[in-house]
């Protein structure tokens, strides 16, 4: 993804804020985000609360993440989706294949999609008997239209037996 404001570098940092209850976000390149003052967002001071363990997270001393964290497509990471519930692009399942995957598990059962089979396909199986009347129907409405009678007079006496077989 591009930078928004250079539009010529790659964007390697995401900026959201809320101001006045208007929601805004930002994807800019190093440079850019560095010129509008983004460089170093957790340089503060930090009261020395619990010996420093809240200094030490905000700091940066915690082990950073692997890197595959965003997505090569859309930019988004794992903590987007997590956040909205809402996937970036389809490339995201493959780059949060790990991450997703228990979450796909549990709200729907089952990591295949197993798809869905029409009620008529389903009753025409349980019935073969029916699927070759129906192609019995098929080839005598052709040979009436090719005016072959000898054939359409065949096939309408083999549509007569099957009926009575039923």
């Amino acid at each position: 993804m591009k930078c928004e404001k250079c539009k010529v570098r790659e964007a390697n940092t995401h900026i959201k804020k809320v101001v006045n209850g208007e929601y805004t976000e930002l994807m800019l390149c190093s440079e850019c985000a560095h010129a509008l003052g983004y460089d170093n967002v957790f340089d503060f001071e930090m009261p020395d609360m619990f010996g420093g363990l809240l200094q030490s997270f905000f700091t940066g001393a915690l082990p950073a993440r692997s890197g595959a964290s965003r997505c090569p497509e859309c930019g988004s990471t794992y903590g987007d989706i997590t956040n909205t519930g809402k996937v970036g692009c389809a490339h995201c399942y493959e780059a949060f294949f790990e991450e997703l995957l228990p979450s796909i598990r549990r709200i729907h059962g089952n990591t295949l999609h197993c798809g869905k089979v029409p009620h008529d396909f389903v009753e025409k199986a349980d019935k073969p008997a029916e699927n070759e009347i129906d192609n019995l129907k098929t080839q005598l409405q052709a040979a009436i239209d090719e005016q072959n009678f000898e054939l359409a007079a065949e096939l309408r006496d083999k549509i007569k037996a099957k009926e009575t077989e039923k």
